[in-house]
């Protein structure tokens, strides 16, 4: 493989890899946002609430199994809560009044995680070394490659869980249509509960790729608005067109930065996905493979 080659292959893989982190976030919008219509935009502090959690855990001594444990269950906690004090009570309400609600939570998980941990800087170490290793003459970060590994289990989990449970079945037939799922005796609370609770368990796995990669730090809340592009390309219902989204994300920032960066003074990695999943707006409001809207006039 010539130089050139490589360097384009090492570009766009890393970029790929990338993508899946964001993706990873991206899921915890889609999950409820399918089931009850309400962008969730407390999945940021969400994000930042199980990073900080674990790590505050293991530095008071639990061992890395233990804290996990727990740190799950706190998000499990946190999940329930959520829907139950929050968004049931606001059943049918205006999605503006549901997204606003979601805003202010994520101002109160962000609160109550500085109350209870503090608000320094931690470093987390999941003992993967973030150096590069050859294949092919393309270099490729060990722990990238851990972070996409660890991604695809917990897509493929998703997956598995809502096609082959009975809870994951009645997810489905809510998200399809939740007037006949009601009508056919399903119990919509219930499912919301369910789909809250794997939304933190999105939030704890994202929060502790994050949090190894960036530090743990309440500016690991923002981490959310890279998942913004994302839904915008891949649909705000489709947990296959968050992925896909993702890594066309991750591939477009990495290509762009390196090549289009040098000739416009470079920090285009930042704001690109916008520019791109603005001009896709335009064009597939849906996105990639989310549902369209179909009205009768």
């Amino acid at each position: 493989m010539s130089p050139d080659l490589a360097f384009l292959v090492e570009v766009i893989v890393g970029g790929l890899l990338s993508g899946v982190m964001y993706a990873l976030v991206a899921i915890g919008f889609v999950l409820i946002y399918k089931t009850s219509g309400v962008l969730n935009f407390a999945q940021g502090a969400m994000v930042l609430f199980a990073a900080l959690t674990f790590v505050s855990l293991l530095e008071r001594g639990l061992p890395f199994a233990g804290a996990l444990a727990a740190t799950l269950a706190v998000m499990v906690v946190l999940g329930l809560a959520i829907e139950r004090a929050v968004l049931r009570p606001l059943v049918n309400q205006p999605p503006i009044t549901l997204f606003m609600a979601t805003l202010g939570v994520s101002y109160v998980i962000e609160g109550a995680a500085q109350l209870a941990w503090g608000t320094q800087v931690h470093g987390l170490d999941l003992g993967i070394d973030d150096t590069p290793f050859e294949i092919g003459g393309v270099l490729v970060s060990r722990f990238d490659l851990f972070a996409a590994g660890i991604a695809g289990l917990m897509v493929a989990g998703l997956t598995a869980f809502f096609r082959y449970t009975r809870t994951g079945l009645a997810f489905r037939a809510v998200a399809d249509d939740p007037f006949a799922a009601l009508n056919t005796g399903l119990r919509l609370p219930r499912i919301w509960s369910a789909v809250w609770i794997a939304a933190g368990l999105v939030a704890l796995v994202a929060g502790l790729l994050w949090g190894a990669r960036l530090g743990v730090q309440f500016s690991l809340s923002l981490v959310v608005l890279k998942a913004l592009p994302v839904l915008v390309l891949g649909g705000f219902d489709s947990i296959a067109g968050a992925i896909l989204a993702g890594l066309i994300v991750g591939a477009v920032e990495k290509l762009s930065e390196v090549f289009l960066g040098p000739f416009i003074g470079g920090g285009i990695e930042g704001w690109i996905a916008y520019v791109a999943a603005l001009a896709f707006l335009l064009v597939r409001p849906s996105g990639l493979l989310g549902l369209r809207n179909v009205e009768r006039v």
